[in-house]
């Protein structure tokens, strides 16, 4: 009965959304109200493995829409996407010697608070290394959180809409050839989830069904019904990543990870105008590219405004293959730089 309440509650704040057209309202929509009753202390509940549904939908979607065409200006990207990815690692590098002083907690636990990887990583590594798992999720929450509420807006507000059609009319409807395309999609997220790669749900449903379209060997559209569905469930949970408890303890922990998502989104925007402008990709594309964290949302916020999302995928999953294979080393220079705080540990 929880669960029911808490979709029903999530569909209707999603088509309430809808109707005052606020940006991915089927997402935001459920993550404002289910977020806010579950700060209230209403006990809601997030179905098991509907988000991960939820990215496999969104990952088949784009996947279908990657063309050989597309394959070869990623790869004449590929210098602006490893420069775009050294300029999130500094900004982040700097919001984690921001963080420590404003959260007051330790270098360690500010480091991989604000690394621009995925939550249960990073609070897996922090563990590791003596860091704070509590602090460093909380901060991880409210930095994706920060980025869907955020950044849709300003996207809708500032950026240009694309000219990208939503459906190629070559696509096939048939049922059965989509089935066969979400069951693909889905055993390729199962084959990726025992990796160290982040996000496998999303990145391993992607992968084959980007294969399978650029080859031609099965091209499927995606019902918008599933991707409303998909928004659903990413949303809800999202919203349960509002956890009473965590803010009650770490008030300023979580009040400094706000201001330093706030910044980091500046630091966004400001670094799109620079992308823009060296490789002229339209802004808004360069702005959901360089956005931190939360692929499956900025890909989602490409596709409602019609922008290249398949390109806005690409550079995050540059940015996540650097980031996952590089992050003990950053994490070395950053205690160099505060090595008095690590002494010999050096």
């Amino acid at each position: 009965m929880r669960l029911i309440a808490t979709y029903s509650i999530a569909a209707v704040a999603g088509y309430l959304a809808s109707l005052i057209h606020i940006p991915l309202p089927w997402m935001l929509g459920p993550l404002f109200v289910c977020g806010t009753l579950t700060l209230l202390g209403v006990p809601l509940q997030a179905g098991p493995h509907l988000r991960e549904i939820g990215q496999v939908i969104v990952g088949l979607a784009i996947g279908m829409r990657f063309t050989p065409h597309l394959l070869l200006v990623s790869l004449e990207l590929l210098p602006a996407m490893l420069a775009a990815t050294l300029y999130i690692i500094a900004a982040t590098f700097l919001g984690a010697l921001l963080m420590r002083p404003l959260a007051r907690i330790d270098p360690t636990t500010a480091f991989f608070a604000t690394a621009a990887g995925g939550m249960a990583d990073m609070a897996v590594v922090a563990a590791a290394r003596g860091g704070d798992t509590n602090a460093v999720s909380i901060v991880h929450a409210l930095r994706v959180t920060t980025v869907v509420s955020v950044v849709p807006f300003m996207v809708f507000a500032f950026g240009e809409q694309g000219t990208v059609t939503a459906v190629d009319p070559a696509t096939s409807h048939d049922v059965m050839l989509l089935l066969l395309a979400l069951a693909v999609a889905y055993l390729g997220a199962q084959l990726l989830r025992p990796t160290v790669i982040p996000n496998p749900w999303l990145l391993g449903s992607l992968l084959p069904s980007a294969a399978l379209g650029a080859s031609g060997l099965l091209n499927v559209a995606v019902p918008g019904l599933l991707i409303v569905a998909a928004q659903i469930m990413i949303g809800v949970w999202l919203s349960m990543r509002f956890r009473r408890d965590l803010f009650m303890r770490l008030p300023r922990v979580a009040a400094a990870g706000l201001l330093v998502a706030l910044l980091l989104i500046l630091a966004a925007a400001i670094g799109a105008e620079v992308l823009s402008f060296a490789t002229g990709l339209p802004l808004t594309t360069s702005f959901l590219a360089l956005a931190p964290a939360a692929i499956t949302e900025m890909v989602l916020t490409a596709k409602a405004m019609h922008a290249d999302a398949e390109l806005v995928t690409a550079f995050h999953i540059v940015r996540i293959a650097v980031i996952a294979s590089t992050i003990l080393v950053v994490f070395r220079v950053y205690r160099l730089v505060l090595r008095s705080h690590y002494e010999s540990g050096v």
